[in-house]
C-alpha cells in the first residue's frame, strides 16, 4: 500500500519549483500541508491529519536539500558559455534517404569556416539546425523529403559541462529552470557528453545569456 511519504514525494516531484523552494527553506510547510491535504487523501483514500503531513515534509526536507545542493555543486563547475545567432531549424519525417542526405550536407560543408550544424534523429522525425546562410543548401539537398516544420530566427546558447554532470541528477533542470522563471521559451535542446545547447528565439538570446551567466557565476 502506498504511504503518505510516497504520495508527498510524487506531488513534490510533479510540481515545478516546489522541490527547490523546500530546499531553500522559503516554503511554509504548514501551509503546504494544508494545500496538498486533499490530494494526499484522494490518493490514500482515507483522511490524514495536517500534523502527519507536516511531519512527513520535515523528514523529507534534508533529503531534498541534499539533492538540490548536489545539482548546484555540479553547476558551479561548469565552464564557458558560447552563443550562436541566426540559426534555422528543419524537421523532416523519417525516410530511408535522410541519413544519406545528412552526409551530403556534411560533405558540402567540409572545409567551411566553423559552421553551426546539428542533427537529431528521433523515432519518427529528424531535425537539422544550421546557420541561416545554409538554408539554400538544406533546401536543395533535402528536396523531396517531407518537411514537418521550419523555424527561423533562432539562436543557440551552449554551456560546457564537466564529465561528472552526466552522473548528477538535476543538472539540466537547474539550467532550464532559470529560463522558465523568466518566461524564456526553449525551442529545442541538443546535448553531447560535455556540451548542453539550448535553442531559443534570436530576440531572447541577450536576456538568456545574461540570466545564465549570472546563475553560473553566482557564489553558491
Amino acid at each position: 500500500m502506498i504511504t503518505v511519504a510516497e504520495i508527498i514525494e510524487i506531488i513534490i516531484r510533479e510540481t515545478p519549483f516546489l522541490e527547490e523552494g523546500i530546499a531553500e527553506g522559503i516554503i511554509n510547510l504548514s501551509a503546504l500541508a494544508r494545500k496538498i491535504k486533499p490530494q494526499v487523501e484522494s490518493k490514500l483514500m482515507k483522511p490524514v491529519s495536517e500534523s502527519a503531513l507536516i511531519m512527513a515534509l520535515k523528514r523529507m526536507a534534508p533529503k531534498i536539500e541534499q539533492k538540490v545542493l548536489a545539482g548546484k555543486r555540479s553547476v558551479i563547475k561548469m565552464g564557458d558559455i558560447t552563443v550562436r545567432s541566426d540559426l534555422s531549424e528543419f524537421t523532416f519525417s523519417k525516410s530511408d534517404t535522410l541519413l544519406s542526405k545528412e552526409k551530403m550536407l556534411l560533405d558540402e560543408l567540409h572545409g567551411s569556416a566553423n559552421p553551426f550544424i546539428t542533427f537529431t534523429q528521433g523515432v519518427f522525425e529528424n531535425t537539422v539546425i544550421v546557420n541561416s546562410n545554409l538554408e539554400e543548401s538544406v533546401e536543395r539537398i533535402f528536396k523531396g523529403e517531407r518537411l514537418v516544420s521550419r523555424l527561423r530566427d533562432l539562436a543557440a546558447v551552449t554551456i560546457r559541462l564537466t564529465p561528472e554532470t552526466v552522473h548528477t541528477p538535476g543538472v539540466h533542470y537547474s539550467i532550464l529552470k532559470q529560463l522558465a522563471w523568466h518566461n524564456i521559451n526553449v525551442v529545442e535542446v541538443v546535448s553531447t557528453y560535455t556540451e548542453f545547447t539550448i535553442i531559443i528565439q534570436n530576440e531572447q538570446v541577450d536576456t538568456s545569456f545574461s540570466i545564465l551567466l549570472k546563475f553560473l557565476t553566482a557564489k553558491k
